[in-house]
Formats: structure tokens, C-alpha cells, sequence
């Protein structure tokens, strides 16, 4: 983890990145930093559900704060020691194996800033690859292949791009129907949950579709032909029917709905 958080500081320019291990009962440990510290967080055990890391883990998906001090969003149990190290805005993204938290990846800035998409896609991109990583690591201790469903996982979301893709190709309805039809069923594979989210429209899933492989927005807009100021509106629309105040939280959403594999 520590090489990760090296290449998000350097990627991103974050005054500290850090992380650590959830623990079995759901509570974070936190053990790996890179950048200067005062040592206030050092080997700290996050309470499940308290603070920004606690809540992520808790609720699985990332969060990202402007001014963690004002934020509603989290419990301020750990304000004091977040004041020690001077950190003001953060973002927390949980690295999850086989639908369990198993650790988190921290960036912050010692001062009021936005933490935006670059910064929270690059931070995504190491907690993607540490999950891959501690996958194989895994099938390697217990001598087993890396798990079928993972594999399975991958090919879905590849196919399902692929599919939305090419139904924008093809000017015959009916045939483009059927193609959309098929890439619809292939989003609802192992849906964990029953949408009641306001429905995307054929762009706005495209848009959600391929954030979600790491693309930012100008490789969106070529991509697809469009705009970058067209791009930008969809993604907008789409974060607000998502009710994601991120591009990465609206692609956990919208893989949780059953929009996306």
C-alpha cells in the first residue's frame, strides 16, 4: 500500500495520502502514510461508521469533502486529531474484495480545496489496482486461481461498453433496441439492490459507462463524438439522478442500481 499512496502524492500533489486495513469487526486501522505527518493518525483505530474513513468503509462507496470540519455528512469524533495534522479537505475511497471493505485509500490537502475528479479518478485507479493485487495474492497463498467471478466481472462490464458502443452505430431501430435490450440485462447482472433512482437516458448511461473504466471527460467526449461541454452537462444530470456528488460516486451508484455491471 505504501507504494500506492506514493503514486497518489506524487500523481495528485495531496498534502498526505494515507490508508490502512479494515479490521474484522468493520473498524480501520490506519498504517501506511506518505507525505510529512505529525503522527497524530498513526496506527489510529477508525470506529465503523465515525469519521470520513468509517463512513466510507460503512457505506462502501467513496466520500469526498471540501471542508471536513463543516462537513454533515460524517461524525466529528476524530476532529481533534485531524486538527493536529492541519487537514481540511479530504477524500476516502474503500478498496473492496468479493463485496467486503478490506482497506481504504486516503488523499488530503492542508487547506480548503475542491477535490476533484482527476484527483479522486487517480486515487481510484491504485484502489482498483491494490483490489486486483490482493486478489492475486491471495489465489497465490491458498494456491487456488484468482476467483472465476472476478474474471466474469470484467468480461460484463467490457461486453456491456462494447454493446452501448456499437448500438450507437447501427441506424436500423429494431436491431438497436435489441443490442440496448441486451447490454440492459447485462447491467442487472448481480444487482445488489432494487433501483428507485430516476432512470439515465441512453447518453447518460454511455457517459456513467465509461467513467466507470477510468476515462475522463475529454476521452468521454471523443469517445463518443460529443462535446467536452456536452459531456460535462450529461455527467452533471447524471450525478444529480444519482444523487452522487462525485463522477466516482454516481459510477457506485449506478453499478449498485443496476444501471452499469
Amino acid at each position: 500500500m505504501t507504494r500506492a499512496l506514493n503514486r497518489v502524492q506524487a500523481a495528485t500533489g495531496v498534502s498526505l495520502a494515507f490508508g490502512g486495513a479494515v479490521l474484522d469487526q468493520g473498524d480501520v486501522q490506519l498504517r501506511y502514510f506518505a507525505g510529512p505527518t505529525a503522527g497524530a493518525l498513526t496506527g489510529v483505530t477508525l470506529k465503523v461508521n465515525e469519521g470520513l474513513g468509517g463512513r466510507s468503509v460503512a457505506l462502501m462507496r467513496p466520500i469526498a469533502l471540501r471542508d471536513y470540519f463543516e462537513s454533515d455528512r460524517i461524525t466529528h469524533r476524530y476532529d481533534p486529531l485531524i486538527r493536529v495534522e492541519g487537514l481540511r479537505s479530504l477524500v476516502a475511497i474503500p478498496i473492496i474484495i468479493a463485496r467486503r471493505p478490506v482497506a481504504i485509500l486516503y488523499g488530503a490537502f492542508r487547506g480548503v480545496q475542491v477535490v476533484g475528479d482527476r484527483i479522486q479518478d487517480t486515487i481510484a485507479q491504485e484502489a482498483r489496482a491494490l483490489e486486483h493485487e490482493l486478489v492475486v495474492r491471495s489465489a497465490i497463498v491458498t494456491r487456488e486461481p484468482v476467483p472465476e467471478q472476478t474474471r466474469l466481472h470484467e468480461e460484463i462490464r467490457s461486453a456491456h461498453n462494447q454493446l452501448r458502443l456499437l448500438s450507437r452505430t447501427i441506424t436500423e431501430p429494431e436491431l438497436r433496441d435489441a443490442i440496448e435490450k441486451i447490454a440492459r440485462r447485462l447491467a442487472r447482472v448481480d444487482a445488489p439492490t432494487t433501483s428507485t433512482l430516476a432512470p439515465l437516458t441512453a447518453r447518460e448511461v454511455d457517459v456513467v459507462s465509461l467513467a466507470a473504466t477510468g476515462m475522463a471527460n475529454r476521452q468521454i467526449a471523443t469517445t463518443l463524438g460529443l462535446s467536452l461541454h456536452t459531456v460535462k452537462s450529461y455527467m452533471k444530470t447524471t450525478m444529480s439522478k444519482l444523487h452522487a456528488g462525485t463522477r466516482l460516486e454516481a459510477v457506485v451508484n449506478a453499478r449498485r442500481a443496476g444501471i452499469i455491471p
